[in-house]
Formats: structure tokens, sequence, C-alpha cells
């Protein structure tokens, strides 16, 4: 049985203040473990405020980047150290924002997994096509190549310990949802894909999610998808009725 995740991706919002509140009122509504595995990535500013409010929580702590370099000069960076002692557990890897706005490339990407790997912390490895590969009906082939090149050189032990999010590009921050039977069936794909390296009894306990425009009206038809195992949530996780309520919708 796999937990499911629904991680909220705050972006480039909050204050500190805000995400406080946030904060607080997540784990005044959820002070318990349950069967869904909560996770907020607040941005960089907000780490270390948001931790201590969650730190006696269930309620797990992303960072949404990362360099793959241990120390140096590169301004503007944040390292894997840094982001363990801010008390994150997870990062995301290959956000579509990423790869299309800052030209973050397959091998860059699988650097930053190798380094969060070595580190402790748990990659959430974004990975999905645009609406071009769609339409071309090349949109398995860029997510086969985008996990093949993402996961070179990483061991079948260290696998197991990447969430994999699937966020069509074309789906992003638009309103648009790709359909549970889309959804799935790119989820399946990955899911096989995976199960080349891993074999299919441990391919299907990876944890598969999904990112594209999630709200608390369309959860329930993607998570009743064998394959979909939680939501990456962009713009509805930045209101608290609104991540709450995906929340609630996924656990049943």
């Amino acid at each position: 049985m796999i937990n499911p995740i629904i991680a909220a991706n705050w972006k480039m919002h909050k204050t500190i203040p805000e995400a406080v509140k946030f904060a607080k009122q997540l784990k005044k509504e959820f002070p318990e473990p349950g069967d869904v595995d909560i996770v907020v990535a607040p941005p960089f500013t907000a780490l270390r405020p948001v931790m201590e409010v969650l730190k006696d929580s269930p309620i797990h702590i992303s960072a949404q980047n990362m360099h793959w370099e241990e120390k140096g000069a590169y301004t503007g960076e944040i390292s894997t150290a840094m982001l363990v002692d801010a008390g994150c557990e997870f990062v995301i890897i290959g956000h579509s924002e990423r790869r299309t706005l800052f030209g973050e490339t397959d091998g860059m990407l699988n650097r930053k997994i190798r380094a969060a790997l070595k580190s402790g912390l748990k990659p959430i490895f974004c990975i999905g096509e645009t609406l071009e590969d769609r339409e071309s009906g090349t949109a398995f082939e860029v997510i086969q190549k985008q996990i093949k090149e993402g996961l070179n050189n990483i061991t079948s032990d260290d696998i197991k310990q990447i969430a994999f999010a699937y966020e069509p590009v074309w789906a992003i921050g638009t309103g648009k949802t790709a359909t549970p039977l889309q959804a799935q069936e790119a989820h399946r794909f990955i899911r096989e894909t995976i199960a080349t390296d891993l074999g299919y009894a441990h391919a299907s306990k990876t944890v598969i999610i999904y990112g594209g425009s999630v709200n608390p009206e369309n959860t329930g038809s993607l998570m009743d998808q064998p394959d979909i195992n939680g939501a990456l949530v962009g713009g509805a996780g930045l209101d608290f009725e609104s991540f709450a309520g995906i929340i609630k919708i996924s656990k049943r």
C-alpha cells in the first residue's frame, strides 16, 4: 500500500509571516500522522521559520530547488547541506518552470538528483511533455528520455528513494488539467519505465504523483486512478482551505 503524497509548491509566493500563518493552520488541522504524507515547499526565506512551526508535526518540508555542488562560488544558489540544516526532507527537482525558464537540462537534473540522494534528501523528480510533444505524438518518448537521462548512473536502491511527479507542461498554471485517463496513461507508462530498472515488484511501490492545475474539484477523479499516488499542487496550494480540501479528499 502506497501512502499518497500531497505537496504544496508555493513557488515565489508567501512572505515569512504568511508562510508561518499557513503552517500553523495546517498543523492545527492535521495534528496526527495519517494515510497521506503532507508536504509543503516554501520559498527559501521561509524554510526555517516554517520548520520551527512544523517540527513537532507529521508534516514534511521540501525545498523547491537546489544546486548540485556542496559549496563554492555559485552566487544565488543553495546547497543540500543548507537545505538539510533548514529542516528539509524533500527537494523538488526538474519542475517544468526550472526546465523552461531557467534552461535546466536532463544532465543538470541528474547531477542534482545524485547530490540530493547523497545528502539524504528525497527528490521529487518532475517529468512531463509540452503541448507540442503531445500533439506530435512524442509525449512518451520525451518522458522516457527525461527518466533515463535524469536517473543515469543512479543505483536501483537510490531510485527507490525518489518520488516522481508527472506534470504535463501544458497544464501548469493554465487551468487545464489532463483528464484522469490521460494522467493515468502517463503514470502507467512512467511506472513501466521505472520497472525496467527496478523490476515491477519495486516499481509498483514507487510514488508517482500528478501536477498540473490540481484543485479540490478534480482531485477525487485523479486519485481514483490506480497509478496516481498523490498530487503536486501549485495555485490551490497557496490557499489553506483549498489545500486542506485536497488532502481530505485524498484520504478516502
